[in-house]
């Protein structure tokens, strides 16, 4: 059975992000900055998007 813990903190008490990343390895910290670049540019299985063609036909007189 899991327990429930509650804790009640004023904001000056509550830790930072900053604590619990520097608490992780240097390579865990990088692959999770990887995964939320591709989260953001929206890239599956590391294939990165490429800008789609565009032709442009001038007719010269």
């Amino acid at each position: 059975m899991v327990q429930k813990i509650i804790t009640r903190t004023t904001l000056a008490e509550q830790q930072t992000d900053f604590v619990f990343w520097k608490s992780r390895s240097v390579e865990e910290r990088l692959r999770t900055v990887e995964e939320i670049r591709c989260e953001f540019h929206g890239w599956k299985d590391h294939v990165q998007p490429r800008l789609q063609r565009v032709y442009t036909i001038v007719k010269r007189a």
